[in-house]
């Protein structure tokens, strides 16, 4: 419990660090990923923010190792309360009534998934086929590739409506969703006695080249859609996504069992729902800025 809040409050801190880094560098894009990496690293503030996202990485681990995936998903949403109260504070972000209320509804749908839980009777599971995580990740990874293209897309139409984030929300939450899947992975594979033998064990297995795979390309295509949109609405769509992603392909990967107690199969269920339900009614831009009244015409004399 202890590693899964201090990981809440390193990536809330570490996000926060580096929209606030990105606020004051250049525009940056996907199509130039060396600019990007070039920019962002020559910013000692996006350094301390990926140092913080590192640190919860390393707590992430911790988790995985001592609880059930969909418990350690629940613990790790409700780092989103900080976020927004983090980026009120440091950023001047402030969200509508209707995204405050989506919000609540998010946090909500994740207490009904850790109220499905009991202590003692959720197995931590340790295996997962390969195959069986590659038919999940594989095409998971082409539809976050696709819809964060096609966000781009749009994004690039002179006469588009500010967006809110959402759709990159979305894709990036996909990506990080394979990536924690990966870290899952790795948890697992550090059990062999001997620090060569577990290496040679995690190099046979595909989670560090999905870690690698979506470290790359998270990390390029997050800074992009950061820079762009609200950290306070783009990172709680992305946590979200990557955290029902996480819960229920995950278990289901790993062969941790569902609730066998109706009610608290009914409360994962619902919860799981709930969230995807929130996710699809969300705002997909912002009000358009308010153009200044014309000026009044003289009166001809």
């Amino acid at each position: 419990m202890a590693a899964a809040l201090l990981a809440n409050t390193l990536y809330s801190l570490g996000f926060v660090l580096e929209k606030r880094a990105l606020t004051a560098l250049p525009e940056v894009s996907i199509r130039q990923p060396a600019r990007l990496l070039r920019l962002v690293l020559g910013s000692p503030l996006w350094i301390g923010g990926s140092l913080a996202l590192a640190a919860g990485f390393g707590a992430q681990l911790v988790v995985y190792r001592t609880l059930p995936i969909a418990a350690a998903q629940g613990i790790f949403v409700s780092g989103l309360v900080l976020l927004v109260l983090l980026s009120a504070r440091l950023l001047g972000e402030e969200t509508s009534g209707r995204e405050r209320y989506a919000l609540a509804a998010i946090l909500l749908a994740l207490l009904m998934v850790v109220l499905s839980l009991r202590e003692g009777s959720d197995t931590v599971s340790q295996e997962a086929p390969y195959p069986l995580i590659l038919l999940v990740c594989v095409p998971s990874l082409a539809a976050g590739l696709w819809l964060y293209g096609s966000a781009e897309r749009r994004a690039r139409n002179r006469h588009r409506r500010p967006t809110t984030g959402v759709e990159y929300g979305v894709a990036v939450g996909l990506l990080y969703g394979v990536s924690s899947l990966a870290i899952k992975g790795v948890s697992s594979r550090l059990t062999t006695s001997g620090i060569g033998g577990a290496v040679l064990d995690l190099l046979g297995s595909p989670y560090p080249y999905l870690l690698l795979f979506t470290g790359v390309f998270g990390l390029v295509m997050s800074q992009a859609a950061l820079q762009r949109c609200r950290a306070s609405l783009i990172v709680p769509v992305c946590t979200t996504v990557t955290s029902l992603f996480t819960a229920v392909l995950g278990t289901l990967s790993f062969g941790e069992a569902l609730p066998d107690e109706p009610l608290r199969l009914a409360l994962r269920v619902a919860g799981t729902a709930l969230a995807v339900a929130v996710l699809l009614t969300m705002p997909k831009h912002d009000p358009a800025p308010e153009r200044p009244a014309p000026a009044k015409e003289l009166a001809s004399p």
